[in-house]
């Protein structure tokens, strides 16, 4: 059992130590990218334990004593525990509904103005559009961009290793997190292991990532050293039929797929990464109420191995391999492309 002087003396050290563990990415980073820091964002999800602090909660974990000292752990990783922890600085957006989730059971069909019939979800917008319905001057409803969790943490990849990350083991992870059956906490644990545990479709690559280490090495073995990075600006114009702005074409090397990782609500920050063949990419002007957003814009031209039911399909009105599928990086969202210069 580990003793409450050794915790005490392991929490003063690591308090004196703060930046080290957020040093620790950002050295790895320089040892493996070819830019010389992350952006802002990304770099403020390394997570804060220290040294120090991650040997002391991976040996409590080995002796299934971490439950025991929930509280400060979740406080010093940064990471979210229980259900109460979604309260937690959900967002900065409060004039915004509470984030909802896609499932079929949202869904209800009504045409357009321009005639084009399109299934809009209850809270509004469209996740999946066509190329030519994003022109300059056009209107278009954006969906919610936010992070349902934007606020967690990286856990080190020495702990996150040892997380039982598995729907086999999902009563020990829920156990783990103080995770109540059937909250939205427990919800949200389900579906990102239903995405992160899903058969890839032919032609994709895919991996989920629970580290930041974990991250910049599935970048560098898709696409080497020397990258560039794209992401949303913020969350400014979801829910609002917004007028767009310029759109520029950033990414059109078909036979060089970017790779884009979408942020996963967890209890600590998770990314979902996947390649595919024959996408582009577009920065797109969102002329929002209250500011202008830079938005990021992933279309797919080849649909031809997606599901029948995918949802874009259902939207778009069409089948597999018959048209582009175009959607928005949401926040925390990444798209990293090979440097070819």
């Amino acid at each position: 059992m580990t003793h409450p002087i050794l915790l005490l003396g392991f929490l003063i050290v690591a308090y004196f130590s703060g930046s080290q563990a957020q040093n620790a990415f950002s050295q790895y980073w320089e040892e493996n990218i070819g830019i010389p820091h992350p952006p802002h964002w990304l770099a403020a999800k390394a997570s804060p334990l220290s040294s120090h602090q991650a040997k002391m909660y991976m040996k409590l974990m080995e002796e299934n004593e971490l439950t025991s000292h929930l509280s400060s752990f979740c406080k010093q990783a940064n990471v979210a525990c229980s259900t109460n922890a979604l309260l937690k600085k959900t967002t900065d957006y409060t004039t915004l509904p509470p984030i909802a989730q896609w499932n079929d059971q949202k869904l209800k069909y009504e045409p357009l103005p321009n005639g084009i019939t399109l299934s809009i979800a209850s809270q509004g917008g469209l996740p999946y559009f066509r190329e030519s319905m994003v022109t300059k001057g056009g209107l278009m409803p954006v969906p919610d961009l936010r992070d349902p969790m934007s606020y967690k943490s990286f856990l080190p990849r020495s702990l996150a290793s040892k997380i039982p990350f598995s729907f086999a083991r999902m009563e020990d992870l829920k156990k783990l997190f103080g995770v109540v059956d059937e909250s939205k906490m427990d919800e949200y644990i389900q579906g990102t292991l239903n995405i992160c545990q899903k058969s890839p479709v032919r032609g994709e690559q895919c991996t989920c990532v629970i580290s930041g280490e974990d991250l910049i090495d599935f970048v560098v073995k898709k696409l080497g050293h020397h990258v560039h990075i794209w992401s949303t600006e913020n969350v400014e114009g979801s829910y609002e039929n917004v007028t767009i702005g310029v759109v520029n074409l950033i990414y059109e090397n078909l036979s060089e797929p970017p790779t884009l990782c979408h942020s996963l609500p967890f209890p600590f920050q998770v990314y979902y990464c996947h390649v595919f063949q024959k996408v582009k990419l577009y920065a797109v002007e969102i002329k929002a109420q209250r500011k202008v957003n830079h938005a990021i814009m992933a279309c797919h031209y080849d649909t031809s191995t997606w599901d029948p039911n995918h949802l874009a399909f259902k939207l778009l009105g069409f089948g597999p391999g018959l048209i582009e599928v175009c959607h928005w990086i949401n926040q925390n969202g990444v798209v990293w492309t090979k440097n070819l210069s």
